[in-house]
């Protein structure tokens, strides 16, 4: 059943046109389909996408509310700061940042934010 099902990442948003600038020009998302109600769907690959829902009452979340699975997060790190996404770095006695990326156990990461505040990752499974 749902194990099979592709999935749409609902994210809240203030300004759906800032946000969806974000999506499309410095992540390199297409966008799927215009909505009437202003929200607006980018697709993310494997049929699932992220749509942008206009709540202009809602917090973004505090954590991590996605994350893009990359074969190459060097790479993927720095083709998205030539497009203008600023990484975030973290250097504290449980966890720091090398070049935007952490390494944990079996996996690298790297988290930055889009322009509603929304915490958004990138992750490799460690080599």
């Amino acid at each position: 059943m749902l194990t099979k099902s592709t999935t749409v990442t609902m994210l809240p948003v203030h300004d759906a046109d800032r946000a969806g600038h974000f999506y499309g020009d410095a992540l390199g998302l297409h966008e799927l389909r215009p909505d009437p109600e202003g929200n607006r769907t980018f697709e993310v690959g494997g049929g699932n996408a992220i749509t942008l829902r206009v709540l202009p009452d809602t917090p973004p979340s505090e954590h991590t509310a996605l994350s893009f699975e990359v074969t190459d997060i060097a790479t993927e790190v720095g083709e998205l700061e030539r497009r203008g996404v600023a990484f975030l770095d973290y250097d504290t006695e449980n966890f720091r940042t090398v070049d935007h990326v952490a390494t944990m156990g079996g996996e690298k990461a790297a988290w930055f934010q889009d322009t509603e505040g929304n915490y958004l990752c990138l992750h490799q499974a460690a080599k």
